[in-house]
């Protein structure tokens, strides 16, 4: 595959928006890759100087290419290939989303009773 001709999915893959180009590929139909505010499809080829909006699961991103890649480097490489023009209210809300990410642990005093206040709650209901 000659370096002129790179598929959109290759792409965002090869510069670490997504984990997998499956992922990238399925953003891409599913229009959560925008350019000029419309969805592009995965097999779009990029050039230099395109922007592109993307949604991921965890963050909103704003992108302009300045390199192409085709293989997947460490995120230290990467990061030359594009340049982060993500505006100011998306980056806060950004923020917001990975301060309010669920850790899996059950919040204390809301939701279900634990065994111990569940033994109590039934003793002080059968005080008739």
């Amino acid at each position: 595959m000659s370096a002129e001709k790179l598929r959109l999915d290759k792409y965002l893959w090869s510069i670490r928006i997504f984990k997998t180009r499956t992922q990238a590929a399925a953003a891409c139909e599913s229009g959560k890759v925008k350019m000029n505010g419309a969805a592009v499809k995965a097999a779009r080829t990029v050039n230099i100087g395109d922007q592109y909006e993307v949604k991921t699961e965890a963050k909103r991103w704003k992108i302009e290419v300045t390199g192409l890649l085709a293989n997947r480097l460490q995120y230290s490489e990467a990061i030359k290939h594009y340049l982060d023009i993500t505006p100011e209210e998306d980056k806060q809300f950004n923020q917001r989303i990975a301060s309010s990410f669920h850790t899996g642990k059950r919040p204390s005093k809301i939701g279900r009773p634990t065994k111990k206040e569940r033994r109590d709650l039934d003793d002080f209901m059968q005080e008739d």
